[in-house]
């Protein structure tokens, strides 16, 4: 691991951030969320379909062979960061991050070549499920069973915790094969297929209980198999680790942000309450952690785009996604805090950010589940490692 790293952005990127920034400053306001939360699905069609045709991101980290833009995964997490600090409602994550990224490094060729450029175009949606559990990935969890049969597969089994999946045009699904790990494809619709939504904590982000009850599944359902499957979804969650810190980085900057507009206009004792230097103190930390966070995090992008060992890769991520859990979760506290009275209530935001912490903060490894990985990994790293 270098010890170096440049931080700084090109033209282009700089240029996608802020168009980002102020694309999303417009469409997803506090208003619009609040909106859909309510719906049934969980996000606006027409926002969804804006952001794969008309502008493209759902291709960002697609390759172009394959219908996409071909950029790296740094850009993706510019557009994230964005993202997370205005809590958009989209099924971005569960289809670009979760399944575009799952069959770029679990799939096989000829699965990367169906369903590719319809996410990149914008006209798939899709998401992945882990296991039984569903907020990490780890191949001991893999309960999920499939049996061969005359003419394709039989799938049965639970997976929780799944992002989207009550809207997915498409599930990718790991199970089971005679102990192997195997990627498979699945409609939502086919016979034997259970979703429910869950009741979340998180109402921006919609999660989904799905049960496979002898699912009968053709040859081509099947995507990938055996050590590919088992070191791919591994990747995958380590990405995904780094994209979800990237999101809450952005929810974090919120978090100060609104603290300081509110700050601004408080008045007490006949001054603004942003005068007092208790509130300065707090406010500054707040800006401390995140910055550190945000290198960390951009840190990490720059690393996943060097095609790292998976070891490495799942150091960086854990490492990123335990920094930004933190920080989220204390600048969303600080935020409440410092609105005083109104913190907590429904008509001001910060409780909207505080659950999108809570929540974030234990999918894909909670900060005190991911120290243990990254103590493991550098006690048990060769003593003339380079860390």
């Amino acid at each position: 691991m270098s010890l170096t790293h440049d931080f700084s952005l090109t033209q282009d990127q700089e240029m996608i951030r802020e168009s980002a920034e102020q694309f999303l400053a417009e469409r997803s306001t506090s208003e619009a969320v609040r909106k859909i939360m309510e719906t049934a699905e969980g996000f606006d069609a027409s926002l969804w379909a804006c952001l794969g045709s008309e502008l493209g991101w759902s291709a960002t980290h697609i390759p172009e062979v394959y219908g996409g833009l071909g950029l790296s995964f740094i850009e993706l997490t510019l557009v994230l960061e964005q993202m997370g600090r205005r809590l958009l409602c989209s099924p971005f994550f569960a289809t670009v991050v979760l399944g575009a990224t799952t069959l770029m490094e679990a799939g096989d060729e000829e699965a990367r070549q169906r369903y590719l450029p319809d996410i990149a175009a914008g006209t798939l949606t899709t998401t992945v499920g882990f296991g039984a559990r569903g907020v990490d990935w780890d191949v001991d969890a893999v309960t999920a069973v499939v049996e061969r049969h005359s003419d394709g597969y039989v799938l049965s089994g639970t997976f929780g915790y799944v992002p989207d999946g009550a809207t997915a045009n498409l599930l990718l699904l790991v199970a089971k094969l005679e102990g192997a790990c195997t990627l498979f494809a699945v409609p939502p619709t086919a016979e034997g297929v259970t979703i429910r939504e869950h009741a979340s904590l998180d109402r921006t982000r919609r999660v989904a209980h799905v049960q496979l009850e002898n699912v009968r599944l053709d040859r081509a359902s099947l995507l990938s198999q055996g050590r590919d499957v088992a070191d791919g979804m591994a990747r995958v969650r380590a990405l995904a680790g780094i994209a979800l810190a990237a999101e809450q980085v952005g929810g974090a900057q919120q978090c100060l942000d609104l603290t300081l507009a509110y700050a601004a206009e408080r008045v007490q004792f006949g001054r603004t309450i942003n005068s007092f230097q208790a509130i300065k103190h707090r406010c500054a930390e707040m800006m401390v952690k995140i910055e550190a966070t945000r290198s960390a995090v951009f840190g990490a992008a720059r690393v996943a785009v060097t095609h790292p060992s998976t070891s490495e890769l799942l150091l960086e991520a854990a490492c990123a996604k335990t920094f930004a859990s933190d920080t989220f979760f204390f600048c969303s506290q600080e935020a409440i805090q410092l609105h005083g009275g109104v913190g907590f209530t429904w008509e001001y935001d910060p409780h909207l950010y505080f659950k999108r912490a809570q929540a974030s903060s234990h999918w894909l490894g909670s900060p005190e589940a991911l120290r243990e990985e990254i103590a493991a990994s550098l006690l048990d790293a060769p003593c003339a490692a380079t860390l």
